[in-house]
């Protein structure tokens, strides 16, 4: 197991979460362009940053969808998992000691209001499908140098169109960590299952139409 690249996904997810959480808590949840941005950068800046070492997955739904299409056995999808769940972890850890523990809480997303469990599974569906179909035309099927740019811009999309649905979660890293901390366990499961789904139908898919791409 390749510790360099269980370092950088470690690294990309606290990131990520120490970012998005410090968004959320600076601006009190109120500025949605602000929030979404932060994220975007926050992946997008990671992807640049360290995804010569480790692919840049930096979300378990994406460790996932590489598993289940054989780009990554099943032993190194056990390590990148640990590595992104610790990030997580880590870094509502440092948010908490930052902002307080409600500051983790109020970041950790969850079904909006006017929203039931099943709005938000299928937006978490539909938000990481958009997402991991990006991943998979720009850095796994087409190494275009701009991945990272368009990665980033992925999840900046995702958040101002879902965020007031589910929170634009897209990532199990992103929830569990932040829940351990900040205690906010609602409709938990909708961001294990969303994400999943999401990436696992995005890169079947990609897989059946570069197949046929080849072929023709």
């Amino acid at each position: 197991m390749n510790i360099r690249a269980l370092i950088a996904e470690f690294l990309g997810v606290f990131a990520l979460c120490f970012v998005g959480i410090g968004a959320i808590a600076a601006t009190q949840g109120g500025d949605l362009m602000a929030i979404a941005l932060a994220h975007g950068l926050a992946i997008g800046l990671s992807v640049v940053a360290l995804g010569a070492i480790s692919g840049g997955h930096f979300n378990p739904a994406v460790t996932f969808a590489m598993l289940i299409t054989g780009r990554i056995t099943p032993v190194g999808a056990a390590g990148y998992w640990g590595a992104q769940f610790l990030g997580g972890l880590v870094a509502a850890f440092f948010i908490g000691a930052l902002y307080g523990g409600n500051a983790v809480a109020e970041g950790t997303p969850l079904p909006g209001a006017n929203h039931t469990a099943i709005q938000a599974l299928m937006m978490e569906i539909f938000l990481t499908f958009f997402l991991v179909s990006v991943i998979f035309g720009v850095a796994v099927f087409n190494n275009f140098s701009y991945a990272g740019l368009a990665i980033g811009l992925a999840v900046t999309m995702d958040i101002l169109a879902g965020g007031a649905i589910s929170g634009a979660a897209m990532n199990p890293a992103r929830v569990l960590g932040p829940a351990i901390i900040g205690g906010e366990w609602t409709a938990h499961w909708v961001y294990w299952v969303g994400p999943l789904v999401g990436a696992g139908l995005a890169a079947l898919l990609y897989d059946f139409l570069y197949s046929k791409k080849a072929e023709s």
